[in-house]
Order: structure tokens, then sequence, then C-alpha cells
């Protein structure tokens, strides 16, 4: 019985586990062309002017997961003053947009003293495949 149980687990652990750092080691050279992490923990989007505001979110959300995994924050999360501070938006811009990213299940929203956001992990690529399309087709 105990024998199944052990199996059932290797199992799990081959073929559901995620490996973190190599979902973004393997878009590390596309998310490079949009994204700058300064050792301070902050995030730079270098294509800001170019893309919408639920885009600079994902993008910022998305480096925030290299700035943890760089050692550089101690957190995947990002909270909304975080991102007013970041994009110099006023709240009523910034609150229908995370919605609609929630909405979209683009972003996750967790809740303790404050409100965070991270985008899954199985959504990065995607993304940053989107946003290089995007960008391709306007030049």
């Amino acid at each position: 019985m105990e024998t199944d149980k052990d199996d059932f687990k290797k199992k799990i652990i081959q073929e559901m586990t995620v490996d973190y750092s190599k979902v973004l080691e393997k878009n590390f050279d596309l998310a490079k062309q949009f994204i700058r992490l300064t050792k301070e923990g902050e995030i730079e989007i270098l294509v800001k002017d170019k893309l919408t505001g639920k885009e600079n979110i994902l993008l910022y959300c998305i480096g925030k997961l290299y700035s943890k995994e760089a050692g550089f924050s101690s957190s995947d999360e990002v909270d909304n003053q975080e991102l007013l501070d970041n994009f110099g938006m006023p709240i009523g811009s910034l609150l229908p947009w995370l919605k609609f990213l929630r909405d979209e299940n683009k972003l996750k929203q967790l809740r303790r003293d404050r409100t965070y956001h991270v985008i899954p992990i199985n959504l990065v690529a995607k993304t940053l495949e989107e946003i290089e399309k995007k960008l391709r087709e306007k030049h």
C-alpha cells in the first residue's frame, strides 16, 4: 500500500512539478528585450511608451519574478502602491486595469495586510510572446 503512495508521489513530482527558475530561464532572452532590473529590486520597462497600461503591469509583474529569482527582491508579489509609484498613474486608472487582468485570469490577487498581484508562472511565455508580436507588428 505504501509503495503505491510513494509511486504516486514520484509521479506527481516528475510530471506535475514546475521548476520556477527553468520557466524564467527559458524565457530570459525574450524578457530582457523589455525589462531591466536594478540591484535594489527596481524594475524598469524599456518599452513602456509603446504598450498599454495593462501590458506594462504584466511586464512589471514578470520583472518582479526575475528580480526575486536574482535575489534583488524578497517577493515576486507587487502591491498597488508599487505600481502607482513606478508608473506615475492615478489609482483611478490602475484599479480598472488590475480588475480586467484578474477577470481575464492574467493576474492573481492576494490579500493580506495589503492587496498584492502576481502573474502565474505558466503565463510568462505567452505574455512575452504576445508583447513581442505586438511590438514587431507596430514596426
